[in-house]
C-alpha cells in the first residue's frame, strides 16, 4: 500500500512538472528548441549511463552484506564512517543522478543518514580531478582551504539534517502514540 502511494505521489509530482514546464514554455515559446534539445541530451545521457548503474546496483547488492555496510557506514561507524563516505563520494566521477540510485540502495542496507548525505555531498563538490585542476589554476593554498571548509560544513550539515530527521522522527511517533 505505502508503495503505492509513492507511486501517486511520483506520478502528481511529474504531472505538476510537465504543466508548468508546459505553462513556461506557452510564455515563452522562442526557448522551445533549446528546452527540447537539452531534455533530449539528457534523456539519451541517462539511457546510455542508468543500465550500468543499475548493473553495479545489482552486483553491490549481492556481493556486499548488510552487515558490512553498518559496519563502515552504519550507527556506530563514528569518523571512520564519515571519512569512508567522502572517500566513496570523491573518487567516482560522473553526473550526480547516479549517485542518488547508490544512496537509496547503502540507506536500505542500513548506512546512516549523516553519511548518505556526507556520501552525496562529495559526490557533488569534491572530486579528485577536479581537486586537481583547482590546485593548477588556483593554487594550493585555495584549493586546501575550500577543501577544508567544505568537508567541514559538509559534515555540519549531515549532522545537523540527520538530527532534525530524527526529532521530527520521535515527534511523529510521539503524537501517534
Amino acid at each position: 500500500m505505502r508503495d503505492n502511494l509513492k507511486q501517486k505521489r511520483d506520478w502528481i509530482l511529474l504531472g505538476i512538472i510537465l504543466l508548468i514546464a508546459i505553462l513556461l514554455l506557452s510564455i515563452f515559446p522562442d526557448r522551445k528548441g533549446p528546452v527540447i534539445n537539452t531534455l533530449w541530451d539528457y534523456f539519451i545521457e541517462m539511457m546510455l549511463i542508468l543500465p550500468a548503474v543499475m548493473i553495479i546496483l545489482g552486483l553491490f547488492a549481492v556481493w556486499v552484506s548488510k552487515e558490512t555496510v553498518v559496519k563502515y557506514l552504519g550507527k556506530t561507524s563514528g569518523l571512520k564512517g564519515i571519512i569512508l563516505a567522502i572517500i566513496l563520494g570523491a573518487l567516482p566521477t560522473g553526473p550526480l543522478y547516479i549517485a542518488f540510485p547508490i544512496a537509496v540502495t547503502l540507506l536500505k542496507k542500513g548506512a546512516k543518514i549523516s553519511n548518505i548525505i556526507v556520501f552525496l555531498s562529495a559526490w557533488a563538490c569534491i572530486k579528485i580531478p577536479q581537486e586537481m585542476v583547482e590546485l593548477q589554476f588556483l593554487g594550493p593554498q585555495f584549493m586546501l582551504l575550500r577543501l577544508s571548509l567544505t568537508i567541514i560544513f559538509v559534515i555540519i550539515m549531515a549532522v545537523f539534517i540527520e538530527k532534525m530527521i530524527e526529532w521530527s522522527e520521535n515527534r511523529v511517533a510521539t503524537m501517534a502514540s
